[in-house]
């Protein structure tokens, strides 16, 4: 079973770099965390370099923004991958066609479409142009999160879906997060959405969290800062069981589980971890993660 560790300093030592998750980790996309924000100052202080990667389905440059919005400063991280730049890569090289039927809050993930933290990108994009069309001229659909993210569930979409899965037309999902918190609201994310279209018998594809296209980017973006990398030297923070650690396991890399974050009061206070029920809850399952902390701090 995991070490529950009350510090970060208490394991930080033990590794060059970190892939730190952002929503309910570093900030709860209202106003950052200060003992978050405070523990990867004092890594990067020490030499530490912080990759925040996010299964946000918004490019670097748009996460950035936000993060300059809500306060977290610029000192506690080195650089910023999402699963939005993953997932470009895929959307303008038409893994899902030229014709794409999106589905997402608008004007709020625009910059999906207009905005590139690898100048690459953005020739890829000018010289494979995709056109954005309704459903039933489609041959892909791209998901970003619901049209109304508020409002709306997985549920809201089964008749469209069946539409789509009866054209063929495979989903790129531009988050694999079901839910995420939005201050004290939870929200369904993307993710929600193309586990409905997969059970329906559609096709689904993902390159954020846990899957491999997202830590590839987060180890080529380490490496331009610092040079080849040890996985041994890398370890994964953040709040996803289903995310964040079993992404750092199938990559080979060691987690810390936060536990106040998706599954926030399960475990008893965040300061005094109760070891038996954390056990009872990981046990018999397959994502075991390294460490476990209450919060990032």
């Amino acid at each position: 079973m995991p070490d529950i560790v009350d510090n970060f300093s208490e394991i930080s030592f033990r590794y060059r770099a970190i892939f730190c998750d952002l929503w309910g980790c570093v900030h709860d996309g209202h106003a950052p965390f200060p003992a978050a924000v405070a523990a990867l100052q004092a890594y990067r202080a020490k030499g530490g370099v912080v990759i925040l990667v996010s299964n946000a389905p918004r490019p670097k440059p748009s996460v950035i923004e936000q993060l300059d919005r809500i306060g977290v400063p610029r000192d506690a991280y080195d650089d910023v991958v999402t699963s939005g730049d993953a997932s470009q890569y895929a959307y303008f090289s038409g893994a899902v066609g030229h014709k794409v039927h999106h589905i997402g809050p608008m004007p709020k993930d625009i910059a999906f479409f207009t905005e590139f933290a690898d100048p690459a990108l953005a020739t890829l994009a000018a010289t494979n142009p995709v056109e954005i069309v309704p459903l039933a001229e489609a041959e892909g659909i791209i998901c970003t999160g619901p049209n109304e993210e508020f409002d709306e569930t997985p549920d809201d979409y089964r008749a469209a879906f069946l539409l789509a899965k009866t054209k063929g037309l495979k989903f790129l999902c531009a988050n694999p997060d079901i839910v995420v918190d939005l201050g004290d609201k939870r929200i369904y994310c993307a993710g929600a959405l193309a586990q409905l279209y997969t059970e329906m018998g559609g096709t689904s594809l993902y390159f954020g969290k846990p899957h491999p296209p997202i830590y590839d980017l987060a180890r080529r973006r380490l490496s331009d800062l610092i040079g080849q990398t040890e996985s041994d030297d890398i370890l994964c923070v953040g709040d996803g069981i289903d995310t964040d650690v079993l992404g750092a396991m199938q990559e080979g890399l060691d987690s810390l589980f936060l536990t106040e974050g998706l599954t926030a009061g399960q475990f008893g206070p965040a300061d005094a971890l109760d070891a038996g029920a954390l056990d009872t809850w990981l046990e018999g399952g397959d994502r075991n993660p390294t460490y476990v902390m209450g919060l990032l701090r």
